[in-house]
């Protein structure tokens, strides 16, 4: 699910966005605070930032600069009638879209879907992508920068140095055969353990780890004779 940031200090709207928004599928964080939607943005992928222009004791435009700064997740202002000057300088600084409050959870559900089809489409032209923050599969989120594996419903689940890279080594080519050489190079095993049954150890591992059943895996399969493959859609966070 897409994870969406909401700051706004009015527990109202908050609790607005948290149960309309998870609603729609989407996996929603909704903080009163900036120094709290940093600590967020530090930590986990966000897929797009819902930000309120008016904080009590905060300045709007300038947290989201600072995010600008940090990141290129979307940014969707929420702000009041009469803040029209605010909105323009935002746009023109850092925001991708706004909303004026008070707002229909139905436009601004639509405005998020179309802000996030715009942002995949135009990650998907660039031929400089940036870098991948996070893969996620089957309920799973894998944070590259933490080096944290996250279930939707089991929480964390600690890996390995070796079951870590092999991981990535899958992620990245998602429902491909891959051979023991191609994993052993595209995982870099070979510089933490030098021999080829390190790849069926880290597999036996890893299938424990996030299969549902590990002695019949749907995951991580097995092609007879040729090697492994990771046997489910992946998506991409930037």
């Amino acid at each position: 699910m897409p994870h969406i940031l909401a700051l706004d200090d009015d527990p109202d709207i908050r609790k607005v966005l948290l149960e309309y928004l998870s609603a729609q599928d989407f996996r929603v964080s909704a903080v009163a605070r900036g120094h709290e939607m940093l600590a967020i943005l530090s930590a986990e992928p966000v897929d797009l930032l819902l930000l309120d222009l008016r904080l009590p004791g905060e300045n709007g435009l300038e947290l989201a600069r600072r995010v600008r700064e940090l990141s290129q997740v979307p940014i969707l202002m929420l702000s009041g009638q009469s803040e029209e000057a605010d909105r323009v300088m935002g746009l023109e600084l850092a925001a991708d879209d706004y909303v004026v409050k008070p707002f229909s959870p139905r436009e601004l559900l639509a405005r998020i879907r179309a802000l996030l089809r715009r942002t995949q489409s135009s990650a998907a032209a660039r031929p400089d992508e940036p870098p991948v923050r996070a893969y996620r599969f089957g309920g799973w989120e894998l944070n590259l920068r933490l080096r944290r594996l996250v279930a939707t419903n089991a929480g964390t689940v600690s890996l390995t140095n070796s079951e870590f890279s092999l991981l990535c080594a899958f992620l990245g080519s998602p429902q491909r055969v891959l051979t023991r050489d191609q994993l052993l190079e595209r995982s870099r095993l070979h510089s933490l353990e030098v021999y080829d049954r390190s790849i069926d150890v880290t597999m036996l591992r890893l299938r424990r780890k996030i299969e549902a059943d590990p002695s019949n895996p749907t995951l991580l399969t097995t092609e007879r004779g040729v090697g492994y493959m990771f046997n489910c859609a992946v998506s991409v966070v930037r």
